[in-house]
């Protein structure tokens, strides 16, 4: 047991995965482990949850302590934020980006305040809960800016004269919106991923890479929809050159004569602009089904 009362990553063959238990993070980091086939139960109180189906252990802790934990350790992968393994500075190892909780990390001034780019926070106070990256990007730029560290309400810090400018991360931006403040310039961007331990990769690798394999198929599936449609066999040339399909897509002849089907796997961003393309171009029963898991 660690100083924490958390358990070390042992010698009993398992694989302890550490995920968030609070914040944005937390819902859809369990989703995606029961969606990459993972099988456990957890309650309100759970901190550490043995999975049924497979040698994986949840570690339910906050997503601020996940980085060291994996560092040191404690356990051997994580999922957390792009932006706290900065925050950090946790030597880990990146395996995989995961698809959710996208954001930036932005400064951002009073509407009527006269700075329009990062540059022009150099002399000034800024506030922030992310003094480590903030201090560390604003220095690669030559700009010298007094920080102030706060742990609540970034927003408001310039309207209580504690300073004349915010560092926060924003997801929509209309937080900052409904304060009064314009966003002057992103400092770096974060999502949800996948992070292990050198020490980790070692003992364990072969079991991590499997994890990580589970986890991609899934991102991969979610990107993506499988397309299925029928057509005349003469308009499968300007139906190939619409489709942006992972390799030529597969063709299959129907039972009425010079009728075919044609099965794609497309980017679902691209689902808006394809189907009525394919429409004029001859196709009809068009049908766009989710993707469970994509291995490529």
């Amino acid at each position: 047991m660690t100083g924490n009362g958390l358990p070390l990553a042992g010698a009993d063959g398992r694989l302890l995965l550490a995920v968030p238990s609070k914040g944005r993070m937390a819902e859809p980091a369990l989703e995606l482990c029961q969606a990459a086939g993972l099988r456990f139960e957890t309650t309100e109180r759970s901190l550490h949850v043995p999975c049924l189906n497979a040698p994986v252990d949840l570690l339910l802790v906050r997503p601020h302590d996940i980085p060291e934990y994996v560092q040191d350790g404690v356990v051997h992968l994580g999922i957390t934020g792009a932006n706290l393994i900065a925050e950090t500075r946790a030597d880990v190892l990146t395996m995989a980006e995961l698809g959710f909780a996208r954001c930036t990390l932005e400064a951002a001034v009073p509407d009527g305040a006269p700075q329009t780019t990062l540059a022009d926070l150099d002399g000034l106070r800024v506030a922030t809960a992310y003094p480590v990256s903030t201090e560390a990007v604003l220095g690669q730029l030559g700009v010298r800016a007094e920080l102030v560290t706060v742990s609540g309400s970034v927003e408001a810090a310039p309207r209580l004269g504690l300073s004349d400018a915010i560092v926060d991360l924003v997801s929509t931006g209309s937080t900052a919106s409904a304060n009064g403040l314009r966003r002057i310039g992103r400092l770096l961007e974060s999502e949800a991923v996948l992070i292990a331990s050198r020490e980790a990769m070692a003992e364990r690798g072969a079991l991590a890479e499997r994890l990580e394999l589970m986890f991609r198929s899934v991102v991969a599936g979610r990107r993506r929809r499988y397309l299925m449609m029928n057509a005349a066999e003469s308009a499968l040339p300007e139906l190939r050159e619409i489709l942006p399909s992972m390799g030529a897509p597969s063709v299959l002849s129907l039972a009425e004569e010079g009728q075919i089907a044609i099965h794609a796997a497309v980017d679902v961003d691209e689902i808006w602009e394809l189907l009525p393309r394919l429409k004029a171009a001859g196709a009809s029963s068009l049908l766009v089904v989710p993707i469970e898991r994509l291995v490529p």
